[in-house]
């Protein structure tokens, strides 16, 4: 007799899996796991089987059925590198760039991040959360189902724990699930320019104790979610050193290192992340092939932000290509921030790689997902569709997945599937 579940997803003309027992690496990369008449069973909000529609038909009986009809399948996007938690907008400083200014020269103006830190501190917690739903909303309707959510555009402890309250009353109310990382190393604050190693002591000896008080108190802890902290590593901001100082000071407190590295130029951030034992190191856009044969013999994930360069107008992206090649393990993510990367959509980034990083759409597809997931630790859970994980499932209006990254400037997604229910808009 067949056993009765919550949800079936029949007649998928291409299901995609994604499925891995960790991050994909080389060749892996370009198999999606790909079933024809794909279908999927799920109860109580998790996967219990992935197959043929004929085969899960006589397993299951379904209390709600989803007729995919030769639609696309895949699992829900996981962005595993974000700025989405601000106030305001830059949109003053995007004529800037359009006549010449270059995101550095707009930083040492005092635009840029200060810019945004300036917003945040002004606006209640309440507001900032409510203008971080909108941009939640959107992602969720471009199919992220779970994000990494830094902090970082408070640059003080009062504004920078409002960033963490607000994360977390996002995360309780909204349908993704979020992922917090404290990014008090972001930039230097203008009460302390000039003065980067006592801002470095402030991040170190009061921010970063108060940050990880906040983790053990919050639903996230409860929820047995990754805490990590971040740092900018980059010249004009934080020097390895002080890089080393943060992260250290981090997984003293048991938050999980991260890493932005070798966006403008290479100061040996990739070897800092992994010496340590970062989850991920991000950006790449110099890294050096050295330290990307490094990466690749490592445990930490490469994460590339092609909606950045984009953004910025350069003609010059991560080698994302070379990455995958030398055996790292790599990661997509939008970057979305009102500055150099103000996008919701995981299908727009996947649209560039393709086309200036030289990565085929299967590889694209799993760097958005089962990679992704790993990026943000949480690989074990959400990134593919297999049986205990998470059902985050998405249905695409398309037959042929590698519609997803061949058009751009659409939203394919017509159904968001989120812990097993239907929270489409």
């Amino acid at each position: 007799m067949p056993r009765t579940i919550d949800l079936l997803i029949l007649n998928a003309r291409q299901l995609l899996t994604c499925a891995s027992d960790g991050p994909k690496r080389g060749e892996a990369m370009t198999d999606v796991g790909l079933i024809e008449d794909g279908a999927v069973a799920v109860q109580d909000g998790e996967i219990i089987a992935v197959g043929s529609s004929a085969e899960l038909a006589a397993r299951y009986e379904s209390r709600t059925t989803i007729d995919a009809a030769g639609r696309v399948v895949t699992p829900g996007f996981v962005d595993p590198h974000t700025h989405v938690a601000y106030a305001g907008d830059r949109v003053a400083e995007f004529e800037m760039r359009i006549k010449g200014a270059t995101y550095m020269e707009i930083m040492a103006a005092g635009g840029g991040i200060v810019s945004t830190m300036r917003a945040v501190r002004e606006v209640s917690e309440e507001e900032l959360a409510a203008e971080t739903r909108h941009r939640l909303d959107e992602m969720l309707m471009l199919g992220t189902t779970t994000t990494e959510v830094k902090t970082g555009y408070g640059l003080s402890i009062e504004a920078e724990m409002k960033l963490l309250r607000a994360i977390e009353q996002l995360h309780d109310a909204h349908p993704m699930t979020l992922v917090p990382t404290f990014l008090g190393a972001h930039a230097v604050p203008p009460e302390f320019k000039g003065r980067t190693d006592a801002y470095v002591d402030l991040v170190v000896e009061e921010m970063i104790p108060a940050a990880a008080d906040w983790y053990k108190a919050s639903s996230f802890a409860r929820q047995q979610s990754p805490f990590f902290c971040d740092v900018f590593c980059e010249a004009g901001v934080f020097d390895l050193a002080q890089s080393r100082r943060v992260l250290k000071a981090g997984l003293a407190r048991g938050m999980a290192p991260k890493l932005h590295a070798d966006e403008f130029e290479n100061l040996g951030g990739v070897t800092l992340a992994i010496e340590q034992g970062a989850t991920s190191v991000d950006h790449l856009d110099v890294t050096p092939p050295d330290e990307i044969a490094r990466l690749a013999a490592s445990d930490t994930m490469g994460v590339v932000l092609p909606a950045v360069n984009f953004n910025l107008g350069s003609c010059h992206f991560a080698d994302a290509r070379e990455i995958i090649d030398a055996g790292a393990a790599l990661a997509l993510a939008t970057d979305i921030n009102p500055g150099s990367a103000p996008t919701p959509s995981m299908p727009m980034v996947m649209a560039i790689a393709t086309r200036y990083q030289k990565l085929l759409p299967a590889e694209v597809l799993n760097a958005s997902t089962i990679n992704a997931a790993y990026a943000v630790g949480l690989g074990d859970r959400v990134g593919s569709l297999q049986a205990g994980k998470r059902a985050d499932i998405l249905i695409h209006g398309v037959s042929d997945y590698r519609h997803l990254a061949y058009e751009f400037g659409k939203n394919f997604v017509e159904m968001v599937i989120k812990d097993g229910e239907n929270v489409s808009f």
